[in-house]
């Protein structure tokens, strides 16, 4: 067995497993919050991905640079859709049919970047998408090692938010009761909003890492979706830290079965995690019976 691509596969679990962690956060506090699935996450990575593109073709903006602009622009792409879409779902019902309604928005959103871009593959470029350094053998490429550091600087202000902030009490207080929340003042619409557009908001930054190490169209979120479904999954829904902690699993599993036994099996190998893990504990791995923010 080659030790140096084991420890090619264990690197690459945990670099590129906190992107998708990244990419799975809004996903997973946007349910820990208002109970809502979001089917469009994975388009909505792609759209962000596709803002980074114009910026860098059209205005020679620099990827991370571009991020000062994408995540605000994505906050709006947020507010906007839980207000013309979300906001609007009553009653018991509710999160069966957000399934439904985040599954068409997701669809006008692929037509739309389809109409723009084209459905042509697009890469994003950058001195630091194609360099690397090594430490022995193992080679680390930049881009990775920034998304890295990117996720955990984005977890960490997100943890920041929902622990050492006044809003994030807000939150908390209405995922634990929203009609107690509601009696001691707290606008629950209100958080319901803002918790959404920061959702949307963070796949502007995990877009950008995987449109650097990724070509994509729009139908790259078929694929994503139902990989940012297993984090939360397998995380437990509404965990942040179980989503970062699913993220590199699920990564350095399928690298490992590829390297230890077949490529073919490599994509397979974290959907049977995900179904021994929910055998075993069906809340997923950090989830709890009576909160979903953990």
């Amino acid at each position: 067995m080659n030790t140096v691509a084991l420890l090619s596969a264990a690197k690459d679990g945990i670099l590129t497993g906190s992107v998708y962690a990244l990419m799975a956060t809004g996903l997973t506090l946007i349910f820990g919050v208002m109970d809502i699935i979001n089917i469009a996450q994975g388009i909505l990575v792609i759209l962000g991905a596709y803002l980074s593109y114009a910026l860098q073709v059209h205005w020679h903006i620099d990827l991370f640079v571009g991020l000062l602009i994408t995540i605000p622009a994505m906050f709006v792409v947020g507010i906007v859709i839980e207000r013309l879409f979300i906001g609007r779902l009553k009653g018991p019902e509710r999160t069966a049919m957000s399934i439904l309604v985040t599954y068409a928005v997701s669809l006008l959103i692929e037509g739309g970047l389809n109409m723009v871009f084209s459905v042509n593959d697009v890469q994003l470029q950058g001195w630091y998408v194609t360099r690397s350094f090594a430490i022995g053998q193992v080679h680390f490429g930049y881009i990775y090692v920034a998304g890295f550091i990117l996720a955990g600087v984005l977890l960490g202000a997100l943890y920041f938010m929902l622990y050492r902030t006044r809003f994030g009490m807000s939150v908390r207080a209405s995922l634990a009761d929203q009609t107690s929340a509601a009696l001691v003042g707290i606008d629950v619409k209100r958080v319901s909003t803002i918790t959404f557009g920061v959702g949307i908001a963070v796949t502007a930054a995990g877009g950008m890492i995987y449109g650097a190490t990724n070509a994509f169209n729009a139908s790259s979120s078929y694929d994503l979706i139902s990989r940012l479904l297993t984090i939360i999954v397998l995380g437990g829904m509404g965990s942040l830290g179980g989503a970062m902690f699913a993220g590199i699993l699920m990564v350095f599993v399928g690298d490992m079965v590829g390297v230890i036994w077949s490529p073919v099996w490599s994509s397979l190998s974290y959907f049977v995690v995900l179904v021994l893990v929910l055998l075993w504990r069906p809340q997923g791995l950090f989830g709890k019976q009576s909160a979903r923010i953990a």
